[in-house]
Formats: structure tokens, C-alpha cells, sequence
């Protein structure tokens, strides 16, 4: 018997959504239908102009509706979280859908194990329709074995010691609220930061490979370039982070190492050229993001993904 089944917490859902019914709908479903009960389901909306407020109605779940402007990604979330009265936050983003009925109960039970565990995360896979770069940064970022960092371990894993996403993550409340929840007004990386405010307090991070979604994103060029200069805004604004657990250079060349190693044994050298001039991409973006306080305001505005962060700066 689980140790979930043997006491179950009180879990609180939240999903943030703008223009999600394609997935919403499916997400839902699949969360109906957990070995685990999740009665307490939270849609925030930005101004949906499709359909994902009917959606989410029809499952008779809980909807809060807020003006497209006023989404922070740690604030609304935050803000949500503080009304709600779950012992564990689980979050999800409209898009990560549930690989199993048990991913929830899987994902929960290092929380229960550990009261040093504060987060766990779970493994993203690459969804059905995932190109070969989507793929394999998903391979990268999600492996397959599971494992708990503390700040013990930032030596071998440096900023990959507070990895985590609020795609798939459950986070317990009375440590989230000791920190007072999330940061407002980061450009984003509010799950990364959060953690590592957790983990410099002496807890733990856990990565569930076991508990798995789909979910990545084809990125154009051009998106590739503007993430990564939306990373490296978040770097340099939060200076700590790289200061306490290690830069994110050694990370991306790690990444570009591999890929290029799989390419070639896999026979592809045809795209070797695609994948230097991707991550070359990435890296300029990562390079003016963390020099983002010398650029001029119109530049900023083409090389960022999130406009909407900087009008409200």
C-alpha cells in the first residue's frame, strides 16, 4: 500500500491558461481519471479568445479569470496558491499532459517519504509531434533515472541542482509559504528561483523520472534566439543564482557536445549545420540577455519573447 493511499493529502491543482482549449481539454480528462483523487482543480485564464473557459466550465472545475496584462508568472501564481488550501501544490501548464493515470500518485510520493523534499518535478517527454531539437533538449533535461539534490550537491551539478518546472511540479505548501511563494516580476524562471531559495534553506529537490508528461515546444530559429536571450535576462537579474550555485555555460556546452555525439552516431552528419547554427542561436541570445542592461529599449523588444514583461517594468 502507497504511502498516498495510506494518508492522503489534501492537493491543490493549478493551471494558468491563455488560448489552451486544443490541450486543456485532454489535460482534464487524463486528471479525472489519476489512481489519486484531485478535487480541488484550478484554472487561471488571461483572456482566452477560444474556447479553453468553456472547456474547463465543463469540467466543473474552479476558474479564475484575469486581464492578459496583469499575468506575472510567480505572481499569479502565487496569488492563487496563498487562496487555496491544498498541503500540496501541484502545477501544471495547459499543454503537459499526463503520459499515465498514476504520473500524479508517482510524483507525490517522494513528498510524502521526505519532509526534507520541498518540490519534486517530473519527466517531460517530447510530444508525438516533436521535432529532432525538441527532442533531444527534452532527452537532455529529463533523463531517465530519478534523483534528490540538496545544496550539497551544487559542486557536481551546479545551477542543474535547482532545475525544475512548473510544467509537472508539486511543491508543499508550508514550504512554499515560508518563502512567501514566488517572485513577482521575473521575466520568467519562477520555479528555478523558488527552488533555489528552498534549497539554500536546507531542503531538497526531486526529480521523478517515474512521473512523466508530454510536453516541449518546435521552436523556430528565431524563438530559439529569443528564450535563451529571455534566460539570459533572467541570469543577469537574478545574479545570485549563478553566484550560489554555478553558471549555465559549462550546461549548454554539455548540450551542444552531446547532440553533435548523437548526430554522429546516428549516421546524421547531414545535420550538424542545423544544429551549430541552432545553438549558436541560443548561444548570442543567452550573451545579450545577460547584457541586457547596455541595450537599447527597440532592440530588447526584438530580441524578447515576453514583450509583455518589459511594458510593465
Amino acid at each position: 500500500m502507497s504511502t498516498i493511499t495510506q494518508q492522503p493529502p489534501f492537493i491543490t491543482v493549478i493551471i494558468p491558461t491563455r488560448n489552451g482549449a486544443a490541450t486543456l481539454r485532454e489535460l482534464l480528462a487524463m486528471l479525472s481519471q489519476q489512481t489519486i483523487l484531485l478535487q480541488d482543480i484550478h484554472v487561471v485564464d488571461s483572456e482566452s479568445t477560444d474556447d479553453t473557459v468553456a472547456v474547463a466550465e465543463a469540467f466543473d472545475v474552479k476558474v479564475t479569470k484575469i486581464k492578459a496584462a496583469e499575468f506575472d508568472h510567480g505572481g499569479t501564481r502565487s496569488e492563487l496558491a496563498a487562496q487555496t488550501d491544498g498541503d500540496i501544490i501541484l502545477f501544471f501548464t495547459q499543454d503537459a499532459l499526463p503520459a499515465s493515470r498514476d504520473c500524479v500518485e508517482k510524483l507525490l510520493t517522494p513528498l510524502l517519504e521526505d519532509e526534507r523534499i520541498a518540490v519534486c518535478y517530473g519527466r517531460q517527454l517530447p510530444s508525438f509531434d516533436a521535432d529532432y531539437c525538441a527532442r533531444e533538449l527534452r532527452y537532455f533535461n529529463y533523463p531517465p533515472s530519478s534523483s534528490v539534490r540538496s545544496l550539497e550537491d551544487k559542486q557536481q551539478y551546479g545551477l542543474k541542482t535547482v532545475f525544475t518546472s512548473n510544467s509537472f511540479a508539486a511543491y508543499r505548501r508550508k514550504d512554499l509559504a515560508a518563502i512567501e511563494y514566488f517572485r513577482k516580476k521575473l521575466i520568467f524562471g519562477e520555479d528555478m528561483d523558488a527552488t533555489a531559495r528552498l534549497v539554500k534553506n536546507g531542503k531538497k529537490v526531486a526529480y521523478v523520472a517515474e512521473a512523466r508528461v508530454y510536453h516541449s515546444h518546435n521552436y523556430s530559429l528565431a524563438e530559439e534566439f529569443k528564450r535563451s536571450f529571455d534566460n539570459g535576462v533572467f541570469h543577469a537579474a537574478e545574479p545570485w543564482l549563478l553566484e550560489t550555485y554555478g553558471g549555465a555555460t559549462s550546461i549548454g556546452s554539455k548540450y551542444v557536445i552531446d547532440q553533435l555525439k548523437d548526430l554522429l552516431k546516428k549516421g546524421e552528419v547531414s545535420r550538424f549545420s542545423d544544429s551549430l547554427l541552432r545553438n549558436g542561436c541560443k548561444y548570442l541570445g543567452y550573451a545579450l540577455g545577460r547584457r541586457y542592461t547596455i541595450l537599447p529599449e527597440k532592440v530588447i523588444h526584438l530580441c524578447t519573447m515576453n514583450n509583455r514583461y518589459w511594458l510593465s517594468r
